[in-house]
């Protein structure tokens, strides 16, 4: 008898792959439903009928709305550390980011439907998230006044996006003339 090659890895490789394969799923889903209602018009319900997932499922891997809200801006914020890790110089780094905050659908329809939930989030500088970005902006600048100047005319983007035009514009003139 042949075993298949999925029985030679151990089960617990299986069962990680799924399970971040489902967490995945579950974020994605958030968001989606996140750019068409906002945070407060949607469910843990509708969080699981987007995501096709069970709600017995989705409560295995978050025990509500707030921590799956929680692990979607944690992985919105990983992706944009990669993202600009990626870049290659500092004002590709801030480009990049600037693009992403300006052109996101889920932030746009938070302004739209959650805009107080939007600032409280933007408020929290001691979130370990920010000082995450923080560290991103700095590895990009080398320069603390440029990391706080280029954190706040970030998260002014939240609230006001602006054009790719304008992110690369804005982002040579902050390393040219600030960051060094």
């Amino acid at each position: 008898m042949q075993s298949s090659p999925l029985s030679t890895q151990p089960k617990y490789l299986l069962q990680g792959g799924i399970h971040r394969r489902t967490e995945s799923a579950i974020l994605e889903g958030t968001k989606k439903l996140i750019s068409q209602f906002g945070i407060s018009n949607i469910s843990m319900i509708e969080i699981a009928d987007a995501s096709e997932v069970s709600r017995a499922t989705l409560y295995n891997h978050y025990r509500d709305k707030s921590a799956v809200l929680n692990a979607l801006v944690s992985a919105e914020v990983e992706r944009l550390v990669a993202l600009a890790d990626r870049a290659g110089t500092p004002a590709d780094a801030l480009e990049v980011l600037s693009q992403e905050i300006s052109q996101d659908t889920a932030l746009a329809s938070m302004r739209l439907h959650d805009p107080a939930t939007l600032i409280a989030v933007m408020s929290h500088a001691e979130n370990p998230l920010y000082l995450v970005l923080a560290k991103c902006i700095y590895g990009a600048t080398k320069s603390e006044a440029g990391t706080g100047l280029a954190m706040r005319w970030l998260l002014g983007q939240v609230m006001q996006p602006i054009t790719a035009k304008q992110s690369r514009e804005q982002a040579e003139l902050l390393v040219d003339r600030t960051l060094f």
